[in-house]
């Protein structure tokens, strides 16, 4: 019975069966098949995925070069562009709609040998942090069917937690490929923003979205990142910076860190009781391996949110606005001659409650007697937040902090006050906002049976030292 523990493992199988990626292919579609009510994949490639392998299976009989993801088994979230394949942001406004190019990472995925073996389910328009914004339904926590994956990436996550495929991709506009990541026990990687192309992902935050990786392990989602990275004539937010080796992360024992975390996060009355107490120790256990770790005093934490929603929803509001049943996608089957009546009709009934919301919310903030009130403090906002957090870098390796306040809550618990849900991000959109690389990986275990996992964030463009300190505190764990 074929079984996946990582890539490195899996090409030493493929090594030693010609017949290798046919048969791994074959494995996940059966395994996709039996967990269909989890409801994390929307379409499955499968023709096309065993048409992939084997092509592949014979290219290493012809003995061709291979790529660094030969026959891996990839799911790409449902925002992202795989030519001739419906993308739909989980929406109604834009069922049936059929991508006409790759996305640049797909495209990188492809050029690579990797096999896309569907499309995963995730909150609409990537607004959401549990999954039940969806258009077509909620997504289950494979530990817990009764409890969310977290979102907006919960189907890209569920995908890996449950073994229906090797590799997943998100998007992470405030944390929703690390917050996922934590409630499902998987690692969640958020690279710098502009590290990967968001050439082909279709937009809910431009300034703050970027495709992020979920793996069941650091090396994983390191070799991910060094394929998907890199500049990229179609998105000029793109950096051009050389993309590392980060494959070779270096985890020496004789390293050590200097690490730091905001005292207010740690000491915020949202935090579950047994969170905190997982980190102090961990935090202390570190101390113990030979780490510096020190509080740092972080009287910002209030305004992250405010700043991030209000950021956000108005860059969701100008975004969104090319949805208007004219162009592409769904339209309002309501007879009407008014061509304002028929935007109307169609956004109201393609787009649900969450987006309309945050576009109500975006366009009302971006207003004339608002704009200066909100929109303008919140960049202010977020400008500070970029000058500190450039400061603590100066002086330290990497910030640790929850990822979540708790651990994955109940469907349909949260769905009647949208400020909680909204708060729940507390921990995670702070990267988003100032850009910075960070990684969720899952190091707890709570006493509801569920995973938590720590959150890491680095500087800039530093996601070697990201994912070599993620590997070494998993290895401490």
């Amino acid at each position: 019975m074929f079984s996946f523990t990582s890539i490195k493992d899996y090409h030493q199988f493929l090594a030693f069966n010609a017949d290798g990626c046919t048969v791994a292919v074959n494995a996940y579609l059966t395994a996709i098949k039996q967990n269909q009510h989890l409801n994390a994949y929307l379409e499955v490639f499968e023709e096309d995925a065993l048409q992939q392998a084997l092509a592949l299976d014979e290219k290493r009989k012809q003995g061709k070069p291979l790529g660094k993801l030969h026959g891996v088994i990839v799911a790409i979230k449902d925002v992202l562009c795989y030519k001739g394949h419906k993308v739909t942001a989980a929406s109604k406004i834009l069922k049936n709609y059929t991508a006409v190019y790759n996305a640049t990472a797909i495209e990188k995925f492809l050029q690579e040998d990797a096999i896309i073996i569907g499309r995963n389910n995730c909150d609409e328009f990537a607004m959401g942090s549990s999954n039940e914004n969806s258009a077509f339904g909620a997504v289950k926590n494979a530990l817990n069917e009764n409890l969310v994956p977290g979102g907006s990436s919960g189907g890209s996550a569920v995908a890996v937690q449950a073994g229906l495929c090797m590799i997943s991709l998100g998007s992470d506009t405030g944390g929703s490929v690390r917050q996922p990541a934590d409630f499902c026990g998987v690692v969640g990687l958020k690279p710098t923003y502009g590290r990967i192309s968001r050439y082909g992902l279709i937009a809910y935050a431009s300034s703050f979205d970027q495709i992020g990786i979920f793996a069941n392990n650091v090396e994983d989602a390191a070799l991910v990142l060094e394929v998907i990275a890199g500049k990229d004539e179609f998105d000029s937010t793109v950096s051009t910076l050389p993309v590392e080796a980060y494959s070779n992360l270096h985890s020496s024992a004789n390293k050590k860190y200097k690490l730091a975390y905001f005292k207010e996060m740690l000491e915020h009355d949202a935090l579950d009781s047994e969170i905190k107490t997982s980190i102090q120790l961990y935090i202390q256990q570190l101390k113990n391996d030979g780490h510096e770790v020190e509080a740092v005093d972080f009287d910002l934490l209030k305004y992250i949110v405010p700043a991030y929603y209000v950021l956000t929803t108005a860059e969701a509001s100008s975004n969104l606005s090319r949805f208007d049943g004219i162009k592409y996608g769904y339209r309002s089957e309501t007879s009407t001659n008014d061509l304002t009546d028929l935007y109307k009709q169609t956004r109201s009934k393609g787009f649900g409650k969450e987006v309309q919301r945050r576009i109500m919310l975006g366009t009302f903030v971006l207003s004339a007697g608002y704009y200066d009130a909100y929109f303008t403090k919140a960049q202010q906002v977020r400008k500070i937040l970029y000058n500190k957090t450039n400061e603590v870098f100066k002086h330290f390796d990497a910030v640790i902090a929850p990822t979540v306040p708790s651990t994955a809550f109940p469907i349909g618990s949260a769905g009647s006050d949208p400020v909680e849900m909204f708060l729940a991000d507390i921990y995670t959109v702070f990267a988003n906002l100032v850009g910075i690389p960070g990684i969720s990986i899952p190091l707890f275990k709570h006493s509801n049976g569920m995973p938590f996992g720590l959150q890491v964030m680095t500087a800039h463009f530093n996601e070697l030292n990201l994912l070599s300190l993620s590997k070494r505190m998993m290895e401490l764990q």
